[in-house]
């Protein structure tokens, strides 16, 4: 199949499985914005799930007070819940 004939999300899909990247990645690797990168992830999690493969997610998690215990994998928090620091890194994302 030629790259013109694929959809955007199964070239993100391609490159998740090559190697793990987080929403800025995706977004500018894609060139849509992040909040479009995370709604790709999103919908490709729930498109995995009927096979034997899986959307593996790092947390983000606060450079500041460690704090990693956000509710969504597929979210970039703008403050830590904990310290309100925005020092917060961005989730990264692999399908294995």
């Amino acid at each position: 199949m030629r790259e013109a004939d694929r959809t955007t999300r199964e070239r993100i899909a391609d490159r998740l499985r090559a190697e793990p990247l987080s929403p800025a990645d995706i977004a500018r690797e894609f060139d849509v914005r992040a909040s479009t990168a995370l709604d790709h992830v999103d919908h490709l999690a729930r498109s995995l799930e009927p096979t034997d493969e899986a959307l593996m997610a790092a947390p983000p998690a606060c450079n500041d007070c460690g704090f990693d215990g956000f509710d969504r994998l597929v979210n970039r928090p703008s403050r830590c819940p904990e310290c309100k620091s925005e020092n917060v890194s961005e989730p990264v994302f692999t399908v294995e």
